[in-house]
């Protein structure tokens, strides 16, 4: 039998010995009665249940320990309370459980922690019908989802959970942007940030002796441990992966200076609800507002004044002026006929075509190949256990297939976990159940005297309670039937503590767009019209619609309301970030079946990629191509290390604030006109700066 499977037995024996005890037991009991340690020498068993208590503890399992007043640890006595062990009742509102339904459905199989989550809803939903079984929701889409965006990444995802999990030092190698080279780090981790469709490690560098975050599609190879001990660190008290999700990427790095920047009144709003918690703002003349904000790099932050055309300028500091003022200048030079020359090409060209590409899965269905974390085999084992007991009790029959999709196991793993299950004992000959797979393909089960004690849903053990919230956390206040934040606030009394703070975080995007989301999510679910204020960046002008809103969907740029517009007699999406305001109106819409809310999900909401769209060839200078070239297409690349990327474009305004945003560091090559209109506009804001 293998060592894990040994441990499992004695860990789930223990805890079934100690609950139907109901009384403090001694350490000489527990070796004589339970299952897997009778045949231990003293020196044997004092290791093995030690181990087997710490990691009990560390799943959220505490046993209470009485000790002696003379401090013998052989007089020592052990119990284990039920509200230690039981998950306390959580009494969801219908509307709630609903939401944690549409939770599901929306990330099951796509989700980096898809299984847990499941594990997690089958708890929670106890003794009430299943989220497993919900009806697919058609008023929220999503684009982005967390996966683990393929089998390297996945592999790596789990390896590090796992590493924050047991406290364990891993080591890898990283390409570093700054420095363009591959080299081997050496990190303890403390927590994953799921941050713009990206997930990162944030932990402490032994190189350098100090915080450092690490995106993971960065490290290159396999994640290793360091030692074979069984912890490696403590993770700091005053820790908080919120302090690294908080920041604007300007702000990633050390401080050197605070800008000040006016802030027309056109998108004073906009400055204010997206990046107000990055500084702060304070009135300035004819609605105008003073932009304060902190800042590590400059040119990052002159990338975003420059993208935010004439209505930001810089006010101080004098060196942040001169940046700007200087990529401005460069902007010029490029994009006039004659200054740009470029060096000789590299190989033959290289397109998204050249490139193999992964097969997705069907939306909505499993991706065991990609799975990135898996739950602890002892959470299945306990909710297994709790869904057998159950059947048995009732005196019904299992299907395996429908309990192998509900639990996403293989029949091997099924078979194992059955065996397993029927040999846990609450000492003295008494079994927690039997349990028999039959020829016909369904399971009988005859439970026990005191099974009952595993008859009620079990703690949700640390991975279970990371994807329950991180799953709400990704999902926000978006959904337009029940509601997700009343049912994390419940979840994390339940839990006695917010699973984010030791576990995976999902910051929130760039624009707080809940007020406006909460607004939309009402008016779709009563199919009323909506009327919206919308800022159009590529006209710089408001418009006022009246649309009947079906959906709210999320892709690479934020949130989105998916809606037809009747004026237009078409669908349009509008982004929740760019709406001034919106109003529920007291007129009722009947739903058009020819409207897909969804329809974009596996496409342009995705890739950013409409089918109209047209394509522009744009030069990246060598300090920026290595950027590039992990978001945009390549075409060419040329002897200097500059390289070509191809930029597909909607909008003439779309690709012009594109290319203001990368500060004289990329240069459209083609189509012409949209090489004059860069041209342009860059001279206008040189003309507004000299004023």
């Amino acid at each position: 039998m293998a060592k894990d499977t040994e441990k499992l037995i004695r860990q789930l024996s223990l805890i079934s010995y100690l609950m139907a005890e109901r009384r403090p037991v001694t350490a000489l009991e527990i070796r004589r009665d339970v299952e897997g340690y009778s045949g231990m020498n003293e020196d044997a068993f004092a290791r093995r249940f030690y181990a087997d208590r710490a990691e009990l503890e560390s799943l959220g399992i505490q046993l209470t320990v009485d000790k002696p007043a003379d401090g013998i640890a052989e007089q020592e006595n052990y119990s284990l309370r039920p509200e230690n062990f039981h998950l306390p009742a959580i009494a969801f509102s219908d509307s709630e459980l609903a939401a944690l339904q549409t939770a599901l459905t929306l990330l099951d199989g796509e989700f980096a922690y898809a299984e847990p989550l499941r594990l997690a809803l089958q708890q929670l939903s106890w003794g009430r019908p299943s989220p497993l079984n919900a009806p697919e929701q058609r008023a929220v889409a999503l684009g982005i989802t967390a996966s683990p965006g393929g089998h390297d990444l996945s592999q790596r995802l789990a390896k590090i959970e796992t590493a924050i999990f047991r406290q364990k030092t891993v080591t890898f190698d990283y390409y570093t942007m700054e420095r363009d080279a591959t080299e081997p780090r050496k990190v303890d981790p403390f927590a994953l940030l799921f941050q713009n469709g990206q997930f990162y490690l944030v932990g402490r560098s032994h190189e350098r002796d100090a915080m450092r975050v690490f995106r993971l599609s960065r490290i290159t190879g396999k994640v290793a441990y360091a030692t074979k001990a069984e912890h490696d660190f403590k993770r700091p008290t005053d820790f908080d992966p919120r302090d690294y999700a908080a920041r604007a990427p300007w702000q990633l790095g050390e401080e050197v200076a605070t800008a000040e920047l006016w802030v027309s009144d056109r998108i004073a709003w906009q400055v204010e609800r997206h990046y107000g918690r990055y500084g702060t703002l304070r009135p300035a003349e004819d609605g105008a507002v003073i932009f304060s904000t902190p800042y590590a790099n400059a040119r990052l932050l002159a990338a975003w004044v420059l993208r935010m055309g004439e209505h930001v300028r810089v006010v101080a500091p004098a060196d942040l002026e001169r940046e700007v003022a200087e990529r401005l200048e460069l902007l010029t030079e490029r994009h006039r006929d004659g200054g740009l020359e470029l060096a000789g090409r590299v190989g033959p060209d290289v397109t998204v075509a050249d490139e193999e590409e992964e097969p997705e899965a069907p939306r909505g269905g499993a991706r065991r190949a990609d799975t990135a974390i898996r739950p602890e085999r002892f959470a299945r084992l306990v909710t297994l256990a709790s869904i057998l007991i159950e059947a048995g009790r009732k005196a019904e029959l299992l299907d395996a297939a429908e309990l192998r999709e509900r639990l996403q196991l293989s029949d091997s793993e099924l078979r194992e976990d059955i065996d397993l299950l029927n040999v846990v004992n609450f000492g003295g000959g008494s079994y927690v159940l039997y349990a028999e797979l039959r020829e016909d393909g369904t399971i009988e089960v005859d439970p026990e005297p005191y099974s009952d004690n595993f008859a009620r849903p079990a703690r949700l053990l640390p991975v279970e309670a990371k994807a329950l919230v991180a799953a709400i956390d990704l999902i926000g206040d978006h959904l337009p039937e029940g509601t997700l934040n009343s049912a994390r606030e419940k979840i994390v009394v339940a839990l006695g503590e917010d699973p984010t703070e030791h576990g995976l975080h999902v910051a929130a995007g760039t624009g707080d767009d809940s007020e406006i989301a909460r607004v939309v999510s009402e008016a779709i679910a009563a199919r009323r019209l909506l009327e919206i204020d919308y800022y159009k960046p590529n006209e710089d002008e408001f418009s006022h619609r009246t649309v009947e809103p079906y959906a709210l969907v999320n892709g690479r740029d934020g949130w989105y309301v998916a809606s037809f517009d009747p004026e237009r007699e078409d669908v349009r999406h509008f982004r929740l970030d760019r709406i001034r305001s919106a109003e529920i109106t007291d007129r009722e819409y009947e739903p058009r079946p020819e409207v897909d809310p969804a329809a974009g999900v596996d496409g342009w909401l995705r890739t950013g990629e409409v089918a109209t769209s047209r394509t522009a060839r744009v030069w990246v200078s060598p300090e920026r191509a290595r950027w590039a070239r992990e978001e945009r297409r390549v075409a060419e690349e040329l002897a200097d290390g500059s390289i070509v990327v191809e930029l597909s474009y909607a909008g003439t305004d779309w690709l012009v604030r594109e290319v203001l945003a990368e500060a004289g560091d990329a240069v459209v090559l083609a189509p012409a006109e949209a090489r004059e209109a860069v041209l342009a506009t860059v001279e206008r804001l040189r003309a507004v700066a000299a004023r």
